[in-house]
């Protein structure tokens, strides 16, 4: 899937992108954190129990038009269009989610990631990750501290896989166990379709948000709103009113608001009472 060069340019004005949009390394790391700070991570959709489309009209009229964001399925596909667009070489991985799971629990890879081949070597991209959402691409390399334009990263060896880490406070922590074998759209769908329907899945059971910026990463689950200060301490309050809720979902996370997704909110700021 490529993007028209309409919509290509509407992609480019929505995440504030200009200059050289040449399939180079440094290209790649800009619109990488573009993308990131401009389109959040929200599950509005699942969580209102409506369908979850990955055609490229269907995010693109979703993450431009309507100026909502997504889950990882709707951000990595749409990101890897674009790369396409660009005449990047992408595919298409998939990783099973480690982030606040006991170790004993093993569940299936329902996390999208992409694996982009450059003159300098594969990098790992990945900016479907709710509240840790890589926002600079990482080089394929095992056991090697890598900068992002926020926290580090590393991808340490476990076996044929690789597990991402990432340090925080000092201490390297898991988020997900990633697998180097493609993975068609036809697999994306079937989890996608199991991840946004599931009675059990955290997508239809929790709101989430989650965005980065500059300096620190905007962090919502359910009515917890959060602000990680990269280089301070972490502000946190219990949002109680729907409409304070709304306003913090347009002014922090840039989500312009569905319609219907009233009952949603205001069941949301009830779910710890």
């Amino acid at each position: 899937m490529t993007l028209s060069d309409r919509d290509l340019d509407r992609y480019f004005r929505r995440i504030g992108y200009s200059g050289s949009a040449a399939a180079t390394l440094d290209t790649l790391a800009r619109l990488q954190a573009l993308h990131t700070a401009a389109i959040p991570f929200e599950n509005l959709d699942p969580l209102m129990w409506r369908p979850v489309p990955l055609d490229l009209p269907a995010l693109t009229r979703k993450f431009i038009d309507d100026e909502r964001g997504g889950y990882c399925f709707e951000h990595n596909t749409f990101f890897e269009a674009a790369l396409r667009t660009l005449g990047f070489s992408v595919s298409g991985l998939a990783a099973m989610p480690l982030w606040n799971k006991p170790a004993s629990v093993t569940i299936p890879r329902t996390h999208m990631v992409l694996r982009v081949d450059l003159p300098e070597g594969p990098f790992i991209v990945d900016v479907g990750f709710g509240g840790l959402s890589l926002t600079s691409p990482l080089k394929l390399m095992p056991d090697v501290a890598q900068e992002t334009t926020l926290e580090l990263f590393r991808l340490v060896p476990d076996g044929l896989q690789f597990q991402m880490q990432v340090q925080l406070g000092g201490h390297w922590a898991p988020l997900y166990l990633l697998s180097l074998q493609d993975v068609t759209p036809e697999d994306y769908e079937v989890l996608n379709w199991f991840t946004s329907t599931h009675p059990n899945s955290i997508f239809t059971n929790h709101l989430m948000a989650a965005r980065p910026a500059a300096d620190r990463r905007y962090g919502l689950f359910n009515n917890a709103f959060s602000i990680h200060h990269c280089n301070g301490p972490t502000e946190k309050r219990t949002i109680e009113d729907p409409d304070e809720l709304a306003s913090v979902l347009r002014e922090h996370f840039h989500v312009r608001l569905p319609d219907g997704c009233d009952a949603v909110l205001e069941k949301v700021t009830r779910h710890d009472r």
